[in-house]
């Protein structure tokens, strides 16, 4: 299920099923010790719950399937290490520059790594095209318009990269798909006017440009990335069917134009809401692939989610500051929009659980809709906005200094976190297989700020 604009939600008067495996009962004394030993807020992230994410992800899209790891979903060093680290079978895809260093700092070396966004610049272009001159070519980069098609030539030319020898720099063209995702307005980057990728007019023209250039840029396929939080299928098939057309087409005359990027999107909706699972998505490609001549088939596939690997396994541990009443329960926690952003960016919805009512630990029973000692409260947090707020949520007495969690934060947490108010970003932990709290990114200093 997408997420919904900001508005008063009442939660159902009984349980929801739980699916997948609901992980708090298992974390829950972890959660707490981490708000004792690192004080709040904090994040954490939950290994056990990353693995069963990327298992499940394997699962439906198995080798040869290209999968990457977007890291604008999460881009805390340590978490990119357990993401594309043995065993997960991701490679990691990058938007910039400052991503693409996190990468290789997390040990991923430049074949596993693909390179997109809108917002590359000439420097971002100059470093993927000095990748391929000194040898160590990134996995791939995806161009956006023809404008960017050129400054790529252009630095490719005075490279020399067509040269002596030295491998090409793959190029995959970012396709818009001009669909209707079905998902928030804010998170249709699909839509056809959008300003995400090239109509397929100018997809076309760019791959022309790149391949008469012939100065070591290999054009290999289409890139199409239809939005996030897809609630169905139909708008991800429908842009996966033009991107195998218009890679069909293009690949007549070049031959080396095989591969297919499909993107991510895969929702993570609020436990117990329905939504498509990402084998749900993968069933659709041998019905789309039936209508495609074989020569003209992609000889590769990716995927590239970013949220689906780590958005459940993240929590966000905070503390009550204040109880009111105020023509109903308004609760005011410590963490808000500076470390999580998605309830005031766009309406994200993200479950909050208490995890101690009046100073006693609880069971996630406490926080359960049909628990006769929980009741509605809208829930604040610290930040001098009035649009910091993290809807409403059914939750036992609490009194300050009570701590709550923040379920599915995993993504677009940490790494749209900001120091707003002069608050230091929160530290970062991991819950490893073996139960073990790692403390991986420190609480930042106040005399950093400003």
């Amino acid at each position: 299920m997408a997420d919904r604009p900001a508005q008063r939600r009442r939660p159902s008067s009984a349980a929801p099923p739980v699916d997948p495996p609901d992980r708090l009962p298992a974390i829950a004394d972890a959660l707490r010790v981490a708000a004792r030993r690192f004080r709040t807020p904090v994040y954490l992230i939950d290994e056990a719950a990353v693995a069963a994410a990327a298992e499940e992800l394997r699962a439906a899209f198995p080798d040869p399937w290209i999968r990457q790891y977007s890291l604008k979903a999460n881009d805390v060093g340590a978490v990119v290490a357990l993401v594309t680290g043995p065993g997960h079978g991701l490679g990691a895809n990058v938007v910039s520059r400052g991503e693409w260093a996190i990468a290789r700092r997390a040990g991923v070396p430049n074949p596993r790594i693909t390179f997109e966004g809108v917002g590359k610049t000439d420097a971002d272009l100059a470093a993927a095209v000095g990748s391929a001159a000194d040898g160590d070519p990134i996995g791939w980069l995806a161009i956006e318009s023809s404008d960017e098609a050129a400054v790529l030539v252009a630095q490719a030319t005075r490279a020399e990269l067509g040269r002596g020898g030295r491998r090409p720099l793959d190029v995959l063209f970012r396709l818009n798909p001009d669909v209707a995702p079905e998902t928030h307005a804010g998170l249709a980057v699909g839509r056809g006017g959008s300003k995400f990728g090239m109509t397929e007019t100018e997809l076309s023209a760019a791959v022309e440009m790149v391949v008469t250039a012939g100065v070591g840029l290999r054009p290999r396929g289409v890139q199409v990335h239809v939005g996030s939080q897809l609630g169905a299928v139909d708008a991800w098939r429908d842009a996966v069917r033009r991107g195998l057309a218009v890679l069909g087409l293009i690949r007549g005359g070049v031959p080396a134009f095989d591969t297919l990027d499909v993107g991510g999107g895969f929702a993570v909706p609020p436990i117990g809401e329905a939504g498509p699972r990402p084998a749900r998505f993968a069933r659709e490609i041998p019905r789309l692939l039936e209508a495609i001549p074989a020569d003209r088939r992609p000889g590769r596939f990716a995927i590239e989610p970013g949220r689906f690997v780590v958005a459940r396994s993240g929590w966000l541990v905070g503390r009550v500051l204040h109880v009111r009443d105020r023509g109903g329960r308004q609760v005011v926690l410590d963490t808000g929009m500076t470390e999580l952003i998605r309830p005031a960016l766009y309406g994200g919805r993200h479950p909050i659980v208490a995890l101690t009512s009046r100073g006693r630990p609880v069971g996630p029973e406490a926080s359960d809709v049909s628990s006769p000692d929980a009741d509605v409260a809208v829930v604040h947090g610290p930040i001098c906005e009035s649009t910091d707020e993290l809807d409403e949520h059914r939750l036992p007495p609490l009194r300050r200094g009570d701590l709550v969690a923040i379920r599915d934060a995993g993504a677009y947490a940490a790494s749209l976190s900001s120091t707003y108010n002069g608050r230091p970003r929160p530290p970062q932990v991991i819950r490893t297989i073996d139960g073990r709290l790692v403390l991986v990114r420190r609480r930042g200093a106040v005399a950093g700020l400003g």
